[in-house]
């Protein structure tokens, strides 16, 4: 991945995501960190149910990773 880092919030996580607007052209190391930031902040889950379904999907192939519960409660 490249220095620079982008500052996710959940409207430019969504549209990496899906491929619109900012999201256009995103690099797939873009769209899985984008996928990383929906999984930690748990909007995946409250989104429509392709986020939660892709999600799943990305889960099960190792793209993006559950972060231990412990992490998570802190």
């Amino acid at each position: 991945m490249e220095d620079n880092k982008i500052k996710w919030t959940p409207y430019l996580a969504s549209a990496y995501a899906e491929g619109f607007c900012e999201g256009e052209g995103a690099s797939q190391d873009d769209q899985i960190e984008a996928w990383q930031y929906l999984l930690d902040s748990g909007l995946c889950w409250q989104l429509q149910g392709w986020y939660g379904r892709t999600a799943k999907e990305l889960i099960d192939q190792g793209y993006i990773k559950v972060k231990d519960i412990k992490e998570t409660i802190k």
